[in-house]
């Protein structure tokens, strides 16, 4: 037999000769999914030149330069972002997309806002993972009108401007936690609640269902006030082991942000006869063991490629709208994992 032609190449992926041509050549706009047909194709019934056809299509596809800031670049969440979203940018079959992610260590609005502003001036759409402030807001106003869109990532941000939202419905998060204690927990008492910081905004989302579960449906229940990390373990651990030492009634604690690993480390080092019901967010190492050990009841967690890639999906809608996007959200599916799942 002899090499397969155009002819054979249209027929297997069932295109028309001129179609295929216009692939080949390169002349012509034609869908990135049927260039992809094309080349699939091609592969299997061994067409001629599939290097230099690769190439091509590679070349036809848009470009688009994106910037992303997270918070806490040593932290194991921020780690699993950025992991994420590298390999979303890098399996993007439709585009080709240069990402680049700047890491902060200083949390503050100044430094959030000046990293928005010097990044901004270098990309297409910017993606921030970042604390409510008006530093911030007013960063990606006027990075809107440059015509530099922002997607919020994880916790969403205002702005007067549009500015994109891809995450979870905080609301329902919380609500979802408190249903669990409720039904976990043997006897009414009192639980704690750890935040990360108020300034995140689905951190007091996380709250605000979290408390409104319990007056619609258990208010036999005392929830404590809450009180806040800052993101660190060792603060959190004290806060635990406050909450154990001064209340005996006890019966659970809900780790809302940063901290699950401080909180941990009090529980296990202060066993009590009546286990508290301890429920965090996302699966990591740490909270994989806190689940296999017994001392995490639960675990709402991120998916976090699933959050990756629709963040990427936002910005190149973003990218291509400019100012004219909209108030886009793009609500994920949360997971919920137990010892008996992970």
């Amino acid at each position: 037999m002899g090499r397969p032609t155009i002819k054979d190449l249209a027929a297997a992926a069932e295109l028309s000769v001129a179609t295929v041509n216009r692939v080949i050549s390169g002349s012509g706009k034609v869908r990135q999914q049927t260039m992809q047909l094309v080349l699939d194709t091609a592969e299997q019934i061994g067409f001629y030149g599939t290097g230099a056809l690769r190439h091509r299509i590679t070349e036809a596809r848009e470009k688009f330069r994106f910037g992303a800031i997270i918070q806490c670049p040593h932290d194991a969440f921020s780690a699993m972002v950025t992991q994420s979203l590298k390999s979303a940018a890098e399996s993007f079959a439709d585009a080709q997309i240069q990402l680049r992610i700047e890491h902060l260590n200083d949390l503050s609005p100044e430094q959030v806002s000046s990293s928005m502003y010097t990044l901004g001036d270098e990309v297409d759409a910017l993606a921030v993972l970042a604390a409510e402030h008006p530093l911030v807001t007013n960063a990606i106003d006027q990075l809107s009108t440059r015509g530099v869109p922002v997607v919020s990532l994880i916790s969403a941000l205002s702005a007067h401007s549009n500015v994109g939202y891809v995450g979870l419905d905080s609301w329902k998060v919380g609500r979802t936690a408190a249903w669990a204690f409720a039904k976990i927990c043997k006897l009414p008492g009192k639980l704690g609640i750890l935040v990360g910081t108020h300034r995140y905004r689905c951190h007091d989302l996380y709250e605000s269902g979290f408390r409104s579960y319990f007056r619609e449906h258990a208010n036999e229940f005392t929830l404590l006030e809450p009180v806040s990390t800052f993101e660190s373990d060792s603060i959190a651990r004290e806060l635990t082991e406050g909450l154990l030492r001064t209340h005996s009634d006890l019966k659970g604690i809900y780790v809302s942000g940063g901290g699950i690993g401080g909180v941990m480390s009090a529980l296990r080092a202060n066993a009590q006869d009546s286990k508290v019901v301890a429920i965090g967010h996302d699966l990591m190492d740490t909270t994989r063991d806190g689940l296999l050990d017994g001392t995490l009841t639960m675990v709402i967690s991120h998916p976090f490629q699933a959050i990756a890639n629709e963040t990427i999906t936002a910005m190149i809608r973003a990218g291509k709208a400019g100012r004219e996007i909209g108030r886009y959200a793009a609500i994920v599916p949360f997971e919920i994992y137990t010892p008996e799942n992970v």
